[in-house]
């Protein structure tokens, strides 16, 4: 199974010590790594067909003090798609004049869809099929730029023809928020004030956030499996989609 990880922030927080926990399986998850961070419309994309425990790019990453309020990560166990770098998440495309990102966690069996000129894959997985597939639904859906709320109904419609066809846990954003939709496993955990320590359930790390904060400092972070003991982590029921708008749970 892959790994996902996400975050929405309500603003630009260092995520660092949460990427450092997910690149701690990266020895189960061997088939590459990516992360993409938003900085307004801009983005931050890093990809690497090695393992995040083997690649240079990874270690950069790690010590690049990079800012943002909504980043989307992954590291890749390969079930559809040869390990290479067209294969590698997360996936991007533009769509009203943003960047669109999605990491996806499963396997759909049979999802062959019919995509037009505007979108189409680069590589052979099932992940930016459905990525290039939601980018096209969107744009026939809507004849101009929709609102968040707008787009979270269009997704909610869209979500069980994906997870017809198998699991399909998955983070996407646009920069202006994160949606996380989980048909097997998804986690979710809200970081707000009063702050305190938190720990790495991978590695023995830890992290008092209290004098690295502000009151109003408010970050959700989305993860396939719990990064840290000692936080309330929440498990995402199957079929659920959620929206994250300036580090809360929207809806």
């Amino acid at each position: 199974m892959c790994q996902l990880l996400g975050m929405n922030a309500n603003t630009p927080t260092d995520a660092m010590f949460s990427f450092a926990g997910l690149a701690c399986r990266a020895n189960e998850h061997k088939d590459g790594f990516g992360i993409a961070f938003f900085e307004d419309r801009g983005l931050r994309h890093f990809i690497d067909a090695r393992s995040a425990a083997a690649s240079p790019v990874a270690e950069l990453v790690k010590h690049y003090p990079i800012r943002s309020d909504c980043i989307v990560a992954h590291i890749r166990k390969a079930t559809q798609g040869r390990v290479a770098l067209e294969n590698t998440h997360p996936f991007v495309r533009e769509l009203w004049g943003r960047y669109w990102v999605l990491a996806h966690n499963g396997d759909l069996k049979g999802f062959a869809p019919r995509l037009h000129a505007a979108f189409r894959p680069v590589g052979d997985t099932d992940s930016e099929r459905a990525l290039c597939w939601l980018m096209q639904e969107l744009s026939k859906a809507h004849a101009s730029v929709p609102t968040l709320e707008e787009l979270t109904l269009t997704l909610a419609e869209l979500m069980p023809v994906l997870a017809g066809h198998g699991s399909f846990n998955m983070l996407l954003s646009n920069g202006q928020a994160l949606w996380a939709h989980a048909s097997t496993k998804l986690h979710w955990l809200l970081r707000q004030h009063p702050f305190g320590a938190a720990t790495l359930a991978d590695a023995d790390l830890s992290v008092d956030f209290a004098p690295l904060t502000t009151p109003g400092d408010r970050i959700a972070l989305v993860a396939t499996e719990p990064l840290t003991v000692g936080e309330s982590w929440q498990a995402m029921v199957p079929g659920e989609l959620r929206m994250f708008v300036g580090g809360l749970p929207a809806g």
